[in-house]
């Protein structure tokens, strides 16, 4: 028995491809940290669901650090991964669960997509950043917060270079969608078009980019297209999680969530709006395009300085509005 396991969360995909590269992932990441214990689950698409691998790793460890392989914080880090980690906290009351945050925007992450970016120009017949356009492309969310990290992004790429026009598009969910975006930038002149997909791994949202791109060539003969992949194994998306781990272990200030354990987790679940637990028994049978909504329509019910009836291990301050949160298991306002 191990006293410590690192349980990687995947999205999980229809393809199994990519639930393959998570794998091959974590198989990495094992061998740049030989002293953790790291295993692996999937919010779906997976056998491996979050419920059984939060057994597994409780089986075997006195303490397990669940960290999402996210790029932003949406339904999923907020209501179905804290979901799993209270029911798993009732099964296993000895064992301590911390969670960390999700990747996000951040300066790591930027330099994976400035070095994709800076290979796709090397691609282009006149890599000239004033004459070609930049879609980042993302997923898509109901949740504002995850999409403002994508806007985030677009902004710090054209702070960070000499591209003038840099777009956000999203592959569902919201809008615009990559179609509208090109648009936009053939009418303003970019005579060459950089598709950036913001994502992790393969899986059926990426092959689609793909066959986007190909229409896309097609209804605009006279721009130039080249994309990029997805980002993969890149070393700053490993560097990012062990800063995470190291973080939520030092209980460092740092390792805050985005609200979750706020009671409108709970109202969600109550009324429908989210928060669907992914377990054993549940298969699926859809890419799970659609997300869950996070709070813009109703008010979070918190009072100042109201104890917390949940015991989690970490902070969560809220995006909207800063109180503080008196935990039941410590006392002290977070």
């Amino acid at each position: 028995m191990t006293s410590e396991t690192i349980l990687l969360v995947g999205h999980g995909s229809r393809e199994a491809a990519g639930n393959d590269e998570i794998l091959a992932f974590a198989q990495q990441w094992r061998q740049r940290q030989p002293g953790w214990a790291i295993e692996v689950c999937f919010i779906e698409f997976s056998e491996i669901t979050m419920s059984e691998g939060l057994r597994r790793a409780a089986a075997r460890s006195a303490r397990v650090i669940v960290v999402p392989l996210i790029l932003n914080a949406a339904g999923h880090v907020k209501m179905d991964i804290p979901q799993a980690i209270d029911a798993a906290r009732l099964k296993f009351p000895l064992v301590q669960f911390l969670y960390t945050p999700q990747l996000s925007a951040c300066d790591q992450l930027l330099s994976v997509v400035k070095r994709r970016l800076k290979s796709a120009m090397l691609k282009l017949d006149m890599p000239d950043p004033t004459t070609t356009g930049v879609v980042l492309l993302g997923r898509g969310s109901s949740d504002r917060h995850a999409n403002g990290e994508m806007a985030k992004m677009a902004r710090w790429v054209m702070e960070e270079t000499d591209h003038e026009l840099v777009d956000v598009a999203f592959t569902g969910i919201t809008y615009p969608r990559l179609e509208k975006a090109v648009q936009r930038q053939s009418l303003l002149g970019m005579t060459q078009i950089v598709v950036l997909p913001y994502y992790l791994f393969n899986g059926t949202l990426v092959t689609r980019i793909a066959r986007q791109v190909e229409n896309l060539k097609a209804q605009y003969p006279t721009i130039r297209f080249t994309s990029t992949t997805y980002f993969g194994f890149e070393r700053e998306i490993f560097e990012v999680l062990e800063q995470r781990v190291g973080d939520v272990k030092r209980g460092a200030p740092t390792a805050l969530m985005a609200c979750d354990g706020c009671k409108f987790r709970d109202f969600a679940v109550e009324h429908g709006q989210g928060g669907h637990h992914h377990d054993d028994a549940v298969p699926h049978s859809h890419e799970h395009e659609h997300d869950h909504a996070h709070a813009d329509s109703h008010a979070h019910g918190h009072e100042q300085g109201q104890t917390q009836a949940h015991t989690h291990d970490y902070a969560h301050p809220h995006d909207d509005h800063a109180h503080p949160h008196v935990h039941a298991h410590t006392g002290v306002p977070s």
